[in-house]
């Protein structure tokens, strides 16, 4: 997003034109940032076979799915409805890898029907492929045991994460593998997201090369992702360029000492598709209390959750007033709880009606949003090439009855003493 002659706009389409045609609260995807932040991950690594499987958990919208394979990416999923979703978009089976967790036997029975990549993370569920699927080629999740990431919410790496299989148990594992003649085709880790230290992740994937020396038939390894995108204007972001550098170097001498032709996988979700987001919400009221100027808009942590859930930052923009004093507002949304998006940030003057942009809208938002409070789910608009496509339709109230079935109970009758 950027200002042109005074107006605030998403490849040149001015965003209070979005607004009023599409009405908010809005969620926009700029899909050329999409493209763009896609082509920078392929052009860092310099090895002879790459997969970007796009994480899809963070938006699963169809044309953005779409959009990825159009791009090439393979698709990582963690529920049978991501499979079909990703299915649906065009992907092959052979291009979607589950990664599920704690998940029951008729989720993984489920995917092997769908024809897809399963990526293990329990002793159990391992077992459980060597008695009853033999012949079926297997990923394996480790648990590197590496605190890495921007919260303990999303470090997923370290001792007391439910994800992967710890690394003290891969002697356990690999008699498992051996015993039960185990076919494994991969080996993955994810430590968590926003890591901007590039060297402890260097350092997990050292942990996931010494174990790839146990796999004889090994195709591929996935080193997850959690790459830092830019939240803030002036803020720092995982070096991309540099880490490709780093990491290509450490493959290819990986492959080159053990005459092993594997392919570098990673998994990224929101280091693809966060900065492509625009969350537009209107202004209802400006309230003065005795401390603080309270900003509240038709919006709440029912569409976008994360400042509440992660503490996440998200930059508030006051695009019907590009030229206005800014002053200090807490933001807050219209739900029945503590519901506030940003403490003290300094806004543009406000006045009911004003159009805020959220930016860092493409990850984790939509697909985190609900009907709490009975409240709708907004609609959803991609931009391509300078043109605006609704994607998914606002609800409406009918919505809400959908799947509900009314019954008749009986009712007791109560008789006065």
């Amino acid at each position: 997003m950027e200002l042109i002659n005074g107006q605030y706009c998403i490849q040149d389409i001015p965003v209070i034109e979005l607004a009023k045609k599409y009405e908010t609260p809005l969620f926009v995807y700029d899909a050329n940032k999409i493209e763009e932040q896609y082509k920078k991950m392929v052009n860092a690594f310099d090895v002879p076979k790459l997969k970007i499987n796009y994480a899809c958990k963070a938006l699963t919208n169809i044309n953005v799915l779409k959009l990825m394979k159009e791009l090439g990416a393979g698709i990582d999923a963690v529920s049978p409805e991501e499979i079909k979703l990703s299915l649906h978009a065009g992907f092959e089976p052979e291009e979607i890898v589950f990664t599920p967790n704690s998940v029951g036997t008729d989720e993984i029975e489920e995917a092997i029907k769908l024809g897809v990549k399963i990526n293990i993370d329990n002793i159990e569920l391992l077992e459980y492929f060597g008695h009853h699927y033999p012949d079926l080629k297997i990923c394996i999740r480790i648990n590197p045991h590496v605190m890495a990431g921007g919260n303990r919410k999303i470090s997923v790496g370290h001792i007391d994460s439910k994800f992967g299989i710890s690394i003290h148990q891969m002697p356990l594992v690999l008699r498992i593998v051996e015993s039960l003649e185990i076919q494994v085709e991969g080996i993955h880790m994810h430590t968590g997201s926003d890591i901007l230290d590039v060297d402890v992740f260097l350092y997990a994937a050292d942990i996931l090369f010494n174990q790839a020396r146990n796999f004889p038939d090994l195709e591929y390894i996935d080193f997850g992702s959690g790459f830092k995108v830019k939240y803030k204007s002036d803020d720092i972001e995982t070096d991309i360029v540099q880490f490709g550098k780093q990491m290509s170097k450490k493959f290819n001498a990986f492959c080159k000492e053990t005459g092993k032709d594997l392919t570098l996988a990673f998994e990224p979700g929101k280091y693809l598709v966060s900065e492509s987001g625009y969350f537009l919400a209107r202004t209802n009221t400006i309230k003065q209390t005795t401390s603080t100027v309270f900003a509240g808009i038709n919006s709440g942590f029912n569409h976008m959750i994360r400042p509440m859930f992660y503490n996440a930052y998200h930059e508030i923009i006051n695009v019907s007033n590009p030229e206005g004093v800014p002053k200090l507002y807490t933001v807050v949304g219209y739900i029945c709880e503590t519901d506030t998006f940003g403490y003290n940030r300094k806004i543009n003057t406000l006045t009911p009606g004003d159009i805020l942009v959220f930016k860092n809208a493409g990850a984790y938002c939509y697909m985190m949003a609900s009907n709490y409070n009975s409240r709708l789910l907004p609609a959803e608009v991609m931009i391509r090439d300078g043109k605006d496509y609704l994607i998914r339709k606002r609800q409406n109230f009918t919505d809400l009855l959908v799947n509900q079935v009314e019954v008749n109970l009986p009712v007791e009758q109560v008789t006065a003493e």
